[in-house]
């Protein structure tokens, strides 16, 4: 048992905590600003209290000097992210989003790397109609963003189904179990009435308390040998340990998370360690108890420094396990053996069990939109139509058709073909393994593209993969447009991180399976600096690799960067 007396850092709370205990339990005056058609904006507090209900204020940044020389407000409009445990949406559900985003987004759909949709574009004034119409379809956007737990995420895997869906069943739990009891969310967008009397009944949060986590919480469940959903990027991440093809329980991780600032060394991503095992019926009482933890410890003075991984590098890994299991009252077993082999999607068809088949497509940046010559948008509603099964939402930006009847096979077969979606097998496999961010023009954090640019980044470096004959072989690439990790960027064996216009931070040697993070290799860097990098280290790889090397291990032996081997030691 380690002995420590465990407390916050010292300092004057940020002013989040102002505007959240002010807040009457997240509500705000967001009721009435979200009336008021003057502007369409709304005051900053209340845009940090409308993440909590799912969604962001921006504005699109292609019009704002144009806007500012015509002395207009910026051109406001909302994100709005879903709250999907474990990337599974209904037919009816998908064909649901893909109207709302004609109706009040700006016609695309954006699936994101939580395995949930996000719709941009939103003006203030639809932005009831659009979370109703939702909550419709038994769909809600609470607690999507904000100072509690997110998304819960889980193995998108279709060659086991049977796991699969006893673990997404543990996801959905979760992320019931973990949400926000206050009752503003029904109130502000599905016109629930407060009830009489109320300033004499207290309303409480059991678990969040009301100044909710210091930040965002993650929760992911990863099923080997496939290690999609990152599960070392979550605050909080379950492996699971099947023997015999039964599910006995999980591996507990904690302390993962992507996010750091430019230049403040004190900020910087990590990975979860695992801390011991735990059976099913389990899983919530350590989820709950981990999240107390860090309401009671986690920064509440400088949100840089807030997210859990800091907590538990702070107080210390024994020390966090050992509060634990305090508060669990019983201790954690010894972890069991586990392997990953990847972190990305299998595309094509696979045939699961019970004869269902299951079709991974890839979405480039996540993006589902009808192009010039690929009506993608139009083929997956036309898919949804028909199809009797679900979709799912994957970690790397990609949606899977699921649970797909033999029946129904043939039928969906032929508006693949139809549509051109060829299960991605026209694109190189970097191309395949690429995930972006949206960064510019709708987020306000951008200081570089990454969803718009990273496909034409590609187009050059695959000149330089196919003349080295690495067109097959799988290296991860991945891009954002500011360090906040949305992207999970330090778990790319490529890495780009955007520093400013058309500049990027470099980054090499993560795993390809997720279980390492990268190192800086360059900094500051445009398109033609980045090219002339990869034109060395790309031919190198090509000649030199061992059998089976995976890029990120061969630039590490090959002494081209320097492992990282902790968080801690990620700028060294």
């Amino acid at each position: 048992m380690v002995n420590q007396v465990l407390k916050a850092p010292d300092g004057n709370p940020s002013d989040v905590e102002r505007i959240k205990i002010e807040s009457d339990y997240l509500r705000g005056t967001l009721k009435e600003v979200m009336l008021d058609r003057i502007s369409a904006g709304i005051p900053d507090d209340d845009n940090r209290l409308m993440k909590h209900h799912g969604s962001y204020l921006q504005d699109d940044r292609d019009l704002r000097n144009e806007r500012q020389k015509q002395k207009l407000e910026p051109a406001y409009q909302f994100m709005l992210r879903v709250r999907l445990p474990g990337g599974v949406a209904s037919s009816d559900q998908w064909l649901v989003m893909d109207d709302l985003a004609e109706k009040y987004g700006n016609g695309t759909l954006k699936l994101t790397t939580r395995e949930t949709f996000q719709m941009h574009g939103i003006l203030k004034w639809n932005m009831k109609s659009t979370i109703q119409g939702i909550n419709a379809a038994l769909m809600d956007t609470i607690a999507a963003c904000g100072d509690v737990n997110r998304n819960v995420m889980c193995a998108s895997n279709p060659y086991q189904s049977e796991i699969h869906s006893e673990v997404y069943e543990w996801a959905k739990k979760l992320s019931d179990d973990l949400l926000p009891r206050t009752r503003a969310y029904h109130e502000i967008w599905l016109d629930e009435e407060r009830v009489a009397g109320t300033p004499e009944i207290e309303e409480v949060e059991p678990m969040y308390g009301p100044l909710y986590l210091p930040r965002k919480f993650k929760i992911g469940i990863a099923v080997p040998p496939s290690n999609d959903i990152d599960v070392f990027s979550q605050d909080l991440g379950f492996i699971a340990i099947v023997e015999e093809g039964k599910l006995i329980g999980f591996n507990v991780a904690i302390g993962g998370g992507m996010g750091m600032t430019h230049g403040d060394t004190a900020t910087y991503p990590q990975l979860a360690k695992v801390i011991g095992f735990c059976k099913p019926s389990q899983l919530y009482d350590i989820a709950e108890k981990t999240i107390t933890i860090q309401r009671d410890y986690g920064n509440r003075s400088s949100r840089k420094n807030a997210r859990f991984k800091y907590t538990v590098d702070r107080l210390g890994l024994e020390t966090v396990k050992s509060e634990l299991e305090n508060r669990l009252g019983w201790g954690l077993g010894e972890a069991r053996p586990y392997h990953f082999d990847h972190n990305g999607d299998r595309y094509g068809w696979v045939k699961g069990i019970n004869d269902k088949w299951h079709l991974t497509l890839f979405i480039e940046g996540g993006r589902v939109a009808d192009f010039d010559n690929y009506k993608l948008k139009t083929a997956l509603r036309e898919i949804a139509k028909i199809h009797t099964g679900e979709f799912h939402l994957t970690a790397n930006q990609n949606v899977i058709i699921a649970n797909v009847s033999s029946q129904k096979k043939k039928k969906i077969n032929d508006l693949v073909e139809q549509y051109h979606l060829t299960e991605g097998k026209q694109y190189t496999a970097l191309r395949r393994s690429s995930i972006a961010c949206v960064a510019l023009p709708t987020c306000g954090l951008a200081m570089a593209e990454a969803e718009r640019y990273l496909p034409k980044l590609i187009d050059k470096i695959e000149t330089i993969v196919d003349e080295n004959g690495l067109r097959d072989k799988e290296i991860t690439i991945r891009m954002t447009g500011c360090p906040n990790g949305c992207a999970r960027h330090s778990l790319g064996e490529i890495g780009f991180i955007g520093k400013a216009p058309g500049k990027y931070n470099m980054y090499l040697g993560a795993a390809h399976d997720g279980s390492r993070l990268s190192k800086m290799y360059r900094e500051n860097i445009g398109e033609e600096e980045i090219l002339r990098e990869l034109r060395e280290i790309l031919p190198r790889y090509a000649k030199e690799r061992l059998e089976g090397e995976h890029f990120g291990d061969f630039v590490i032996r090959s002494g081209i960067i320097k492992a990282t081997t902790d968080g801690t030691n990620f700028h060294d």
